[in-house]
């Protein structure tokens, strides 16, 4: 199967609700993408492709909680490395280091065991979506913080109207479906 195929198996199974959960919000269910196999297989081929065509060296996936887990520990699988979290504030044990970022209504912190990445590794974030771009940025703040060399933010879908990839430069996105 080709990318353009695998991207419209992916597609296909994107599901919008119109006005959910706001009026004049178009939500993007990705829901029946984890229930299709083929469909979940497609999207981690298209990742894995990506990765392998751009970068020979990754040492991590770090998945953004929660639905980085989804499709981070799959793509680390497929390219034999490992896999680390970014938890939301208060979930992991141990010693963490943490960055508080503003949400649209507060302040929100995200973190990561200390010992998950070592300075230098080279590592890829990957997350579901992309919105405004306040998590993923978090996210690279963090991984900046501990000196990992960020390669790649993923996410299988971009909302590009709200500019989140904008707000993430320096770093590279790569977003396998755009919507306005």
């Amino acid at each position: 199967m080709s990318d353009q195929e695998r991207l419209a198996v992916v597609s296909g199974a994107i599901r919008c609700f119109p006005d959910f959960p706001l009026q004049g919000i178009n939500f993007r269910d990705i829901t029946p993408v984890l229930k299709d196999p083929s469909a979940f297989n497609a999207a981690i081929d298209l990742f894995e492709n990506h990765l392998r065509t751009n970068y020979p060296k990754i040492d991590l996936i770090a998945g953004l909680d929660s639905r980085g887990f989804l499709f981070g520990p799959s793509l680390a699988q497929r390219l034999g490395i490992g896999f680390v979290l970014i938890r939301k504030k208060g979930k992991l044990p141990g010693p963490t280091e943490s960055v508080s970022y503003s949400l649209e209504y507060g302040k929100a912190e995200l973190e990561i065991q200390s010992d998950a990445v070592d300075p230098g590794q080279k590592v890829v974030i990957i997350d579901d979506l992309l919105a405004t771009g306040g998590t993923m940025s978090a996210a690279c703040e963090l991984m900046s913080r501990i000196k990992a060399e960020i390669l790649d933010c993923l996410v299988l879908i971009e909302l590009t109207s709200l500019k989140g990839a904008d707000k993430l430069r320096p770093y590279r996105v790569h977003s396998l479906l755009q919507y306005d």
